[in-house]
């Protein structure tokens, strides 16, 4: 886990950023309280309370749960009802998701207690700041929830361990059981009220939280695409006028396409390998993985930008049900019902499986010595003795064979639960799973493709690259070896993944094209 940041986040009753959800998942800023959101809280409790003591049917405070919301729950009874509540729900299976994951959706839970809405203590949001400030992490499995009524079964896990019940891991990473790790930190186990239980486990905030990360990555991957997009361009001897200002925002105001445009078509600037065949080039049209790239690159831009809107939408809102309104009533309503994250979700799936396809073609297209002006097949340093980065290719491809498979949308599924009271589900946190491996492997498609391109540039010998596209290689190159004789290749491979995923190529390019976004 990254060390603790000196960052503090105040979670008011305004809500936080997108900017603050990642600090505390990845970075581990501190989280504080501030004095509105303490008191927006005490007022909403002050009406959860009169409620739990009367006999005026609420739910979830004097009934119970889902099929069973017309059974009435006697007054003795409802701590005991919350605390079952949370033991029932925490029925997930399998591996435990990331820590980034529970870190965001912890947070984004927070969040929501701190807008009043909720009708929870002071003192049980404020054991969840404990949590988070010293870095307890609950095991959640990663599966359970259908994106319906909340991100139940991750968050009953979350919830169980305020209970001191299951297992967490610690500041340091190691798992163990909750109560050891909370005895070791200074932390008191909550005991859950009138409530309570509920307001932890009804929200939309685990996809929430995967769906800001998943669009900051893709953001990050879109500008590092337009890079190995401008180097495989380069390195297959393609043309930069179609990436001329001209021909994109004035004749096709897309928004996301011209910023690619202009992306790739800095990057080619002072190219001597573009200049060396502009005048003699026989070729009317490079191929459309090559001349279309700022067209599918900036889609998917504005894909994000969609679902960045609907993701702080999300972000400004009070999900929990029932929700306390200011006036003191306690009402149902169906917003944690996760389809506007959920659709989203797939869309980016799909858009930034395109971007990898796309970025397939053009490694494909520099390893065939028929259609990479006249490279050696593979990229080989002696072919037929070695067989260069034709595997590399295989690699690729079957990467991008299964961001194909994942990026079938989980949103259009719906099993009913809870004997039908719950007939359909939005599949919100299935999406967002698959959207993380998406992502992984996006970068690990354009690592192949920058490790290609690279090594097409540098086959083109007498000829001088970019100043952008040479500083990228020299970072490159720092970690991964140029042309030479075969050698033991998947290192290399994952070496220019970490180089992509830090930000080092992203910064290197910056450094000639500082406008590079």
């Amino acid at each position: 886990m990254a060390s603790s940041s000196s960052k503090t986040i105040t979670l008011s009753t305004a809500g936080v950023t997108f900017a603050d959800v990642i600090d505390v998942a990845r970075h581990r800023s501190q989280v504080a309280l501030s004095q509105s959101a303490i008191e927006a809280m005490n007022t909403s409790r002050k009406f959860i309370e009169g409620y739990a003591a009367g006999g005026v049917p609420v739910y979830g405070v004097s009934t119970g749960f889902g099929a069973l919301a017309n059974r009435h729950i006697d007054v003795e009874d409802r701590v005991q009802l919350q605390k079952s509540l949370i033991r029932s729900h925490a029925a997930g299976v399998g591996p435990a998701i990331e820590r980034e994951v529970v870190r965001a959706l912890m947070f984004l839970r927070l969040r929501t207690m701190a807008s009043g809405r909720t009708g929870v203590r002071v003192a049980l949001a404020q054991t969840y700041v404990e949590f988070l400030n010293k870095g307890i992490t609950p095991v959640v499995p990663e599966f359970g929830s259908l994106g319906c009524s909340g991100d139940l079964a991750p968050l009953s896990h979350c919830a169980l361990a305020l209970m001191g019940e299951g297992r967490v891991h610690d500041a340091n990473g190691i798992e163990m059981p909750t109560i050891q790790a909370l005895d070791a930190a200074g932390i008191t186990p909550i005991e859950l009220e009138a409530k309570e239980g509920l307001a932890l486990i009804n929200g939309t905030d685990g996809m929430l939280g995967m769906l800001i990360m998943a669009c900051a990555d893709l953001e990050h991957l879109c500008a590092v695409a337009d890079i190995t997009t401008a180097m495989s361009i380069e390195g297959l001897l393609g043309t930069d006028r179609v990436f001329a200002p001209d021909l994109h925002a004035p004749l096709r105001p897309q928004v996301g396409q011209a910023v690619s445009a202009a992306n790739i078509y800095a990057m080619l600037q002072n190219s001597g390998i573009v200049a060396s065949h502009l005048e003699n080039d026989s070729r009317v049209q490079d191929a459309y993985s090559l001349r279309c790239a700022p067209q599918v690159n900036g889609a998917v831009r504005d894909t994000i930008t969609h679902a960045s809107t609907i993701a702080a939408r999300e972000l400004a809102s009070s999900i929990d049900n029932p929700v306390v309104m200011p006036d003191g009533r306690v009402e149902s309503n169906g917003n944690f019902h996760g389809a506007p994250v959920g659709y989203v979700l797939d869309f980016l799936a799909i858009a930034a499986t395109d971007l990898g396809s796309m970025a397939e073609r053009r490694t494909d297209r520099a390893l065939d010595q028929h259609r990479s002006a006249g490279l050696p097949p593979f990229l080989a340093h002696d072919p037929g003795v070695d067989s260069g980065l034709m595997i590399a290719q295989y690699t690729q491809a079957g990467l991008v064979s299964e961001n194909k498979r994942l990026s079938t949308p989980a949103s259009v599924d719906s099993i009913p639960s809870s004997a039908m009271q719950e007939d359909h589900v939005s599949m919100g946190w299935s999406a967002a799973r698959k959207l993380r491996k998406v992502v992984e492997n996006l970068a690990r498609i354009l690592a192949i493709e920058l490790v290609t391109s690279a090594r097409a540039i540098e086959f083109r010998q007498g000829l001088r690259p970019s100043p952008a596209t040479a500083r990228v290689i020299s970072e490159l190159r720092k970690t991964v070896p140029g042309v030479g004789p075969d050698r033991f290749l998947s290192p290399e491979l994952e070496a220019a993944t970490t180089l992509i995923n830090s930000g080092a190529v992203l910064s290197a390019a910056k450094e000639v094209v500082a406008t590079l976004s």
